[in-house]
């Protein structure tokens, strides 16, 4: 069976304030890597032309709800693919505006590193923190900070230092392991795909150069199994008369035939019979590779179980704490109902206490009595069922988790899990 490496993949986000250039550089980053097809390329020139801009404007190629082109910002999440001959690659270009917090976290949820913007002119804003800290919340191992729009400041070196110690202080306390700087013009394509000869003073590689080579299988927990059941699999034909598979992604580990695992919450154990996917049998899952689990016992498994390693176990809990990111207009407040949504697995939940807010421009703990949209706090919740959670900061799929409101079925929040009990 031919199967795509996990390496070869990146997952990006993007952040930073209205106007520091993220749809442009991602424009650029398709354009100068040869990533737009004509048709695409055409439509962007005339479209450049009837609104005067006076440039190709490469934000169009992202920018693509007629109200984000009409005032030119990013509302929604955009998702854009393309390859290189050493790796592939998913772009979420995020909102930048405060108000669109809630889209920039979703889009950031499931990304292997995140390239936050600062406009060169401006310096640091509030976004600016704003989106490093929720990068950091997110756990995403690997943050660039591309100063833009150099070419507005004559690409003087001073700037780009300036902003640098600023955020190498600030940024100290985000315990983010990889974090990387580079000077940039994503007008002009300047450091973004090759090395810029106005900029001869920044000795290290271009942003895409560092995108094509940073290391991210060493991200992936490999020491913990978790399979997370999401369906049952019995086709009932005369083909696959006897067949019973448990369908799911991999959240953690490498499972393998003949491995012994124990199934949660109910506790039974058994051996790892086979393992199916699209492309034919598999002799190892692991983590993000969506696979079918078969085993040598009949056992009574369900969507909404987990297989877990027989000698390691998470922690089956009802109680919460947890970083929590507010992402509905009406404020979250203790004592509030409703239902949380853990890997397959739906309970209840009641907010039992908020601990505190937290000031992403300080990073300071600040008491409070409610959650506004777009908030982060600390709070502690109960549970009407066992969830198998890990810590965030082991495992970020079996760490997080969302809160619906049952009234409306709208996500309200996002959170990351600190401990259970």
């Amino acid at each position: 069976m031919t199967r795509t490496r996990t390496s070869e993949l990146l997952r990006i986000a993007t952040g930073g304030s209205v106007d520091d250039g993220k749809s442009t550089l991602i424009g650029r980053l398709l354009h100068d890597s040869k990533a737009i097809f004509e048709d695409q390329l055409e439509h962007v020139q005339l479209t450049s032309e009837r609104r005067g801009d006076g440039y190709l404007n490469l934000a169009l190629l992202t920018d693509g709800l007629r109200a984000e082109r009409e005032q030119g910002i990013t509302i929604d999440v955009a998702y854009r693919y393309f390859a290189t001959p050493r790796r592939k690659f998913i772009i979420a270009d995020t909102p930048g505006h405060e108000q669109y917090t809630r889209n920039m976290v979703t889009g950031a949820s499931t990304a292997d590193l995140s390239v936050v913007l600062v406009d060169a002119r401006k310096g640091v804003s509030e976004q600016t923190r704003r989106h490093a800290y929720i990068a950091s919340l997110l756990r995403i191992p690997h943050l660039v900070f591309c100063v833009n729009k150099m070419d507005l400041v004559d690409y003087d070196e001073e700037v780009f230092y300036d902003i640098v110690y600023e955020l190498t202080d600030w940024s100290a306390r985000l315990e983010v392991p990889d974090i990387t700087f580079v000077p940039i013009s994503a007008l002009h394509g300047d450091n973004v795909v090759d090395r810029s000869s106005n900029m001869n003073w920044y000795g290290a590689a271009p942003l895409l150069y560092h995108l094509q080579h940073v290391v991210i299988a060493p991200d992936r927990n490999l020491s913990e199994m978790r399979f997370p059941v999401q369906w049952v699999i019995r086709p009932m034909s005369d083909e696959h008369h006897d067949y019973r598979g448990y369908a799911g992604q991999v959240a953690g580990g490498v499972l393998r035939p003949g491995g012994e695992v124990t199934i949660l919450p109910g506790g039974q154990r058994t051996m790892i019979e086979a393992i199916d996917t699209f492309d034919g049998p598999c002799e190892a899952a692991f983590p993000t590779m969506s696979v079918t689990v078969r085993f040598a016992d009949h056992l009574d498994v369900s969507r909404g179980d987990m297989i877990v390693e027989a000698g390691d176990q998470p922690v089956a809990a009802r109680e919460l704490e947890a970083r929590l990111c507010w992402m509905s207009e009406q404020p979250m407040a203790p004592g509030g109902r409703y239902a949380i949504k853990h890997t397959t697995r739906t309970a209840r939940a009641v907010v039992d206490d908020l601990e505190h807010r937290i000031d992403v421009n300080t990073l300071d703990h600040e008491p409070a009595t409610e959650l506004k949209l777009n908030e982060v706090g600390r709070v502690r919740l109960r549970c009407s069922a066992p969830l198998m959670v890990d810590p965030y900061s082991r495992n970020r799929t079996t760490g997080s988790f969302i809160l619906i409101d049952e009234a409306t079925n709208d996500t309200v929040a996002a959170g990351m899990v600190v401990g259970a009990s």
